[in-house]
């Protein structure tokens, strides 16, 4: 059985659990322990830890999350209806392939059970374990990675952290429609990487975007099915982070916005947070991230693509050569933009579907701008 990938909370941290009072979230938690293992189909989100970080091929760097697991729960929780169940540690495994296939398989099976996920790495290569988890699921897979680089690798280079996205682009099968990172640094990313991003359609926004306007980050979260969360896109000042100094990157309160913004999105089915230095200090950001994106969850607001557009506000918006269509959700006033059906033999959608944007894409396009959202996913459609 999938599950048996996972081993149980270890007794230090049931033992610390055990001493929090009523009102604090590890009292409010499930726990995977040597003589049970939660009910999946009572339980809506799952904490795992994956003790895997390889910097070469023959050496895995020790990986501890009890110090994250004890600032998480010794938090308040929200008035939350979320249950929550932490179902332990996956080892690392003889190979990074070991890894990845326990990783897949127990990922996999909780999606398939409406279960999200938070994958505490480890490595941030173990983005490429949960993308193959949704092999099985015949959907198309929208990634957004928050992270100071696009981790693209060469070609025959071996998958780590700074190569995984490689993978995911060449490897078969190929689901990956739209890939979108929040928050890179120019300086740590090549010219000719920055070109392929814009080559294949894809979406990126500086740092300094994101960190001036933070709402532009909504809509692409309201897209995404898997995101993947670098430590190291947080500067060292927020994090505690002084192993890998970084001076500059999201401070504390942005960091948790955008978690926040994957949390409430009704399509975010896992998420995962990796590239940390299991120290006390990261510990404390770690906690505050996974506890929003809680949070979020608590306030999803089942719209689309789950509920009707029935209940949407249709807006027509001629172009000299296009007819856009807006519509505006009157529960939450988000807004989304329909990218027609091409018939094409190839094409990626099978129907009219909405694409998440904002109010001033829609102002943008009354003005006879054609939204840059819109286009790409136009051309991936086609391709």
């Amino acid at each position: 059985m999938e599950f048996d990938f996972l081993e149980p909370v270890n007794d230090a941290i049931l033992k610390f659990v055990s001493s929090l009072s009523s009102q604090e979230l590890g009292s409010k938690v499930v726990f995977h322990t040597q003589d049970q293992f939660p009910d999946i189909d009572q339980i809506n989100i799952a904490v795992i830890g994956v003790l895997e970080d390889r910097t070469n091929i023959n050496m895995v760097n020790e990986v501890n999350l009890s110090a994250v697991r004890k600032k998480l729960y010794s938090m308040f929780p929200g008035n939350w209806d979320a249950s929550i169940a932490d179902l332990g540690d996956i080892l690392a495994g003889d190979s990074v392939e070991d890894t990845y296939f326990a990783v897949k398989k127990v990922v996999a099976s909780l999606i398939k059970k409406k279960v999200i996920p938070i994958v505490l790495g480890g490595s941030q290569d173990l983005t490429y374990a949960l993308y193959r988890a949704y092999d099985d699921l015949e959907q198309m897979v929208n990634l957004v990675a928050v992270d100071n680089k696009f981790d693209f690798g060469k070609e025959n280079e071996s998958v780590s952290a700074n190569s995984y996205l490689t993978k995911i682009i060449i490897d078969e099968p190929n689901n990956l429609f739209n890939y979108c990172n929040i928050g890179y640094q120019t300086y740590y990313n090549s010219q000719e990487e920055i070109d392929l991003i814009e080559k294949l359609f894809f979406d990126a926004y500086r740092l300094g975007e994101i960190s001036n306007k933070i709402t532009l980050a909504e809509p692409v979260f309201r897209d995404a099915d898997l995101v993947s969360f670098d430590l190291n896109s947080v500067k060292s000042s927020a994090s505690g982070n002084n192993v890998t100094f970084e001076p500059n990157g999201f401070n504390g309160k942005e960091i948790c916005a955008l978690s926040r913004y994957a949390g409430i999105s009704d399509k975010v089915s896992a998420f995962g947070v990796f590239n940390h230095n299991s120290t006390m200090a990261e510990a404390v950001i770690i906690a505050q991230i996974v506890w929003y994106f809680i949070e979020g969850y608590h306030y999803r607001s089942k719209e689309y693509p789950f509920g009707s557009r029935a209940n949407y506000l249709k807006y027509i918006v001629p172009l000299e050569e296009e007819e856009l269509i807006f519509y505006k959700s009157d529960k939450t006033d988000r807004w989304w933009i329909e990218i027609p059906f091409q018939s094409n033999g190839h094409n990626k959608l099978k129907r009219n579907t909405l694409l998440p944007c904002s109010y001033e894409e829609y102002l943008a396009a009354c003005n006879q701008e054609l939204p840059e959202r819109w286009w790409k996913a136009q051309r991936k459609n086609a391709l």
